[in-house]
C-alpha cells in the first residue's frame, strides 16, 4: 500500500466517522483520478430511505455529475468498508480501474455491516439464489434495435 492509498483511505474513514456523528452509517468513499479527489460520498440510507444511497454510489454519482459523464475510466475508489456487489457493479459499469477499502466484511460482520451473504448468494446459479429471478420473453417490439436506431440518428444530427 502506498502513502497515497493510505491518505485516501483515511479520508474515507473520516467521512464515515463524520457521517456516524450525524446519525448515519459508518461508510465513506472517495473517487480519485490522477491524484485529485473528484468526489466524496457517505452512506445516506437512513437519511434518504433509499437502499441504493451507499457511500460509493453517492461518490460515483457526484463524480459523474462533476465530469458531465458516466465514464469514470482511470478513476480509483477508496472506501471505508468492503463495497457491496451493487457498488462494485456500478464501479465496473463506470470504468473505475482500482478499488481499495479499509475494513473487511469479516470485520463488519459482528456489527451487522457485512455483505458477504449477498456475495455468496450471487455466486449461485440464478435458479438457486434466494431471490426469484427468471427471464419471461413476451411479444414486444425490439426495444434494443429501436435504441440503436435512435443512437444512430442522434450521431447524424
Amino acid at each position: 500500500m502506498s502513502d497515497t492509498d493510505t491518505h485516501f483511505l483515511h479520508q474515507a474513514i473520516e467521512l464515515a466517522r463524520d457521517n456516524m456523528a450525524q446519525g448515519g452509517r459508518p461508510f465513506g468513499a472517495v473517487v480519485v483520478r490522477g491524484g485529485e479527489v473528484l468526489a466524496t460520498g457517505v452512506n445516506e440510507i437512513l437519511a434518504t430511505h433509499d437502499p441504493t444511497a451507499h457511500a460509493e454510489m453517492s461518490a460515483l454519482r457526484a463524480a459523474s455529475r462533476r465530469l458531465g459523464s458516466p465514464d469514470l475510466s482511470g478513476c480509483a475508489v477508496y472506501a471505508s468498508g468492503h463495497p457491496c456487489p451493487m457498488c462494485l457493479a456500478a464501479m465496473r459499469l463506470a470504468g473505475v480501474v482500482r478499488v481499495a477499502y479499509a475494513y473487511s466484511n469479516e470485520e463488519g460482520a459482528p456489527f451487522g455491516l457485512s455483505t458477504a451473504a449477498i456475495y455468496e448468494d450471487l455466486a449461485k446459479p440464478l435458479a438457486e439464489q434466494s431471490m426469484h429471478i427468471r427471464h419471461l420473453p413476451v411479444p414486444r417490439p425490439d426495444l434494443y434495435a429501436q435504441w440503436a436506431q435512435a443512437q444512430a440518428r442522434n450521431r447524424k444530427a
